[in-house]
């Protein structure tokens, strides 16, 4: 049960009227003769809590003078033995159990003693090691330093101590210190200093070290799990990253491991049973509150897609229950998505780009070159692209200009002419100014027969006033209209005032106003129907100032309005947006709010989506990649990795071919 003056959070609960001989006798009658009741043994097992199975075991070797255990594992097979044995040991046998397979025999389970290691609280780790001493007759230290190596040996060493400061240990003398000695280590260091780490990470209490990650990310203006990736490696790597997930939040570590079991072709199935079983009687419910908030689909649902049989049934027993039949946000995922927001407000991240001016930039040898790419038979488009991709915006229009006073031509068109498809379409791109390049899409998108809604909302949602003021002026220039006009005649309704607000370029630039933040919120909940408090304001007059707020407010308020709207609400605005509307005006303020969160990981899962799956969209791939290169990109880069595990470059190179490939990866920047 839980501990005294907190909530119990696991999904199994103690079994009502309990009789221990009774359930013996049940589970003895069902495994009696020809086959066995799995129905039966399933419903029982998971109906009773781990010290009701204990008394169970006990009370079946007093009854049949047999072991319960080796019965269930003579008479069940495959997942489901294990899942139902697995149930039938207290927790620390059951992790001993689970660290002994993982370091028997020849090689590793080094993601198992990571998952167990990283998550247990010191009382859990001092079980652990007991019982694995009782069950094994061995120390656990001991084996685990015969099997392991390096810092991730001694980082394993550091966690088997269950030494960690308790909650209520926070030096806020040291939270500062800290934070810079872990800079310090790593990003400021030629070299890393692991030693620090493993310090740091290993010993502090997690209050301490969710202040001292905040500190660090106000310093460094990078989370330190983008650190963590860059200054370490391999297993130690990994091992690290699970601590630092664990600090921040025990039930989105465990809510993402469920995930990736999951997730794709085949399963791993013993990663799920090992979850299932160890958080059903501690956090399960609020590992599916994450899971529904973060995945946007039940862990329920995603179980019973996943699996199959008595193995399934059993599964969804310890699940608990059905979270999209609710279809409303928790409490757990309230303050998940507070924390968010707070971290979005401090963050003071520098934006980089990944083209910089090249050094000793010569304009009218680099038209020499691309001349000499495209005269004769044939082009040279290895040239080409190694010339357009190293050269800032400002020296691509040098070089148009050298190229026209040297050889009487215009650039673009020769590139046109030379150039074919996808390759064409990025080169070019990267020839017009960013303006020009913003109004040239934007043109794409309203004119002939349909609309491409999404271009107008990444492009709208995501520019400052100046960027939006200098696209205004590129489409007068290129089309002679008024973009606001080409914006209102091709769209209609809350979609139309929405762009043309947003294309007017007042978004304020100031700081945020607690007061008036309070306020903005309580409109905010009114127009989303889920504030309390109700106003005098017709319907429209909500709408007209809703879309005010998010299209006129500067990012800092729309923040301090974002998190007053949790405290109204319990709810995220994103979450609560894309409940409660539809259509393209839902995805334009899902847009709005994303970019004011964190507007490189809005357009790190804008790229994710363009290559994942079937096919290409390398419309966006190549707008993204050309519009921010100059911006963002290397930020992208950054939360691409740690949204999706994997690099924006391996992705682009799995994903194209050809020199349209080399290019993209030429802006790309390098391998993360």
């Amino acid at each position: 049960m839980a501990p005294k003056g907190k909530v119990y959070r696991g999904s199994v609960k103690e079994f009502p009227g309990f009789d221990a001989s009774q359930d013996a006798e049940a589970l003895y009658n069902a495994m009696k003769g020809f086959g066995s009741d799995k129905e039966a043994i399933l419903d029982l097992i998971t109906s009773r809590n781990n010290k009701q199975r204990v008394e169970i075991c006990q009370a079946y070797k007093s009854q049949y003078g047999k072991d319960l255990i080796a019965d269930l594992k003579y008479e069940l097979t495959g997942k489901f033995e294990r899942l139902i044995v697995s149930l039938m040991r207290p927790p620390p046998y059951s992790d001993a159990k689970e660290i002994k397979d993982a370091i028997a025999g020849v090689g590793t389970d080094e993601k198992c003693l990571i998952e167990i290691l990283a998550s247990r609280t010191n009382q859990e780790i001092h079980d652990l090691v007991a019982a694995y001493k009782d069950a094994y007759e061995r120390d656990l230290e001991a084996d685990i330093v015969g099997d392991t190596s390096g810092h991730f040996k001694k980082m394993l060493v550091v966690l088997l101590q269950g030494a960690r400061e308790e909650d209520d240990v926070v030096s806020e003398d040291l939270v500062e210190q800290d934070a810079k000695d872990l800079l310090e280590a790593g990003e400021l260091k030629w070299g890393t200093d692991e030693a620090q780490f493993i310090y740091i990470l290993g010993r502090r209490s997690k209050q301490h070290l969710r202040l001292v990650f905040d500190e660090y990310l106000k310093i460094s203006g990078k989370p330190i799990e983008r650190s963590i990736r860059g200054e370490l490696s391999g297993d130690f790597e990994k091992l690290m990253l699970a601590v630092v997930k664990c600090v921040r939040s025990t039930a989105e570590y465990f809510a993402e491991r469920l995930y990736k079991a999951m997730k794709g072709l085949g399963t791993r199935d013993n990663t799920l049973i090992r979850i299932m079983v160890s958080r059903s009687e501690i956090d399960m419910l609020d590992i599916r509150e994450v899971f529904r908030t973060k995945y946007e689909k039940s862990l329920y649902n995603m179980i019973k897609e996943d699996t199959s049989g008595e193995y399934k049934k059993a599964l969804l027993k310890l699940c608990g229950g059905d979270d999209d039949a609710a279809g409303e946000f928790f409490p757990e995922a309230a303050q998940v998505a507070y924390r968010m927001w707070e971290l979005s407000a401090v963050a003071k991240v520098e934006l980089r780009g990944t083209v910089q001016p090249a050094g000793s930039f010569n304009d009218d040898g680099d038209a020499q070159v691309l001349r000499k790419a495209m005269k004769g038979l044939g082009t040279d488009e290895g040239a080409i692209i190694e010339v357009l991709t190293q050269r800032s915006n400002a020296q691509r229009q040098q070089i148009l200009k050298a190229y026209k006073a040297h050889y009487g031509r215009d650039l673009m068109a020769d590139l046109k002419s030379e150039l074919s498809g996808s390759l064409a379409k990025l080169i070019l791109g990267l020839m017009l100014t960013p303006a020009q390049y913003d109004a040239k899409q934007l043109r794409k998108a309203v004119e002939g027969a349909g609309t491409d809604e999404s271009v107008l909302i990444e492009i709208m949602a995501t520019r400052n006033n100046q960027e939006i003021k200098a696209i205004n002026e590129a489409y007068q220039e290129a089309y002679n209209k008024q973009l606001e006009d080409d914006l209102s005649s091709d769209t209609s309704g809350h979609f139309k005032r929405i762009l043309v607000s947003l294309a007017l370029g007042n978004r304020d630039e100031g700081p945020e106003n607690l007061t008036q933040a309070h306020e903005d919120a309580k409109v905010v909940a009114e127009t989303l129907k889920l504030a309390d408090v109700s106003s005098n304001d017709s319907s429209d007059s909500l709408e007209t100032r809703f879309l005010s707020i998010l299209c006129t407010r500067s990012y800092p308020h729309l923040r301090r309005v974002f998190q007053e709207f949790i405290k109204l609400t319990n709810h995220d605005v994103e979450h609560a947006i894309r409940k409660r509307m539809s259509g393209d005006v839902r995805d334009a303020f899902l847009a709005i709010v994303r970019s004011v969160k964190n507007k490189p990981a809005f357009f790190a899962d804008k790229l994710y989506k363009s290559m994942k799956g079937a096919g290409t969209d390398e419309r966006t791939l190549t707008r993204i990649m050309v519009s921010r290169s100059e911006i963002d990109l290397l930020n992208i880069r950054g939360e691409f990795m740690d949204l999706f595990d994997k690099s924006l470059h391996r992705m682009i190179e799995k994903d194209t071919s050809g020199d349209y490939r080399t290019a993209l990866l030429a802006l790309c920047g390098g391998e993360d």
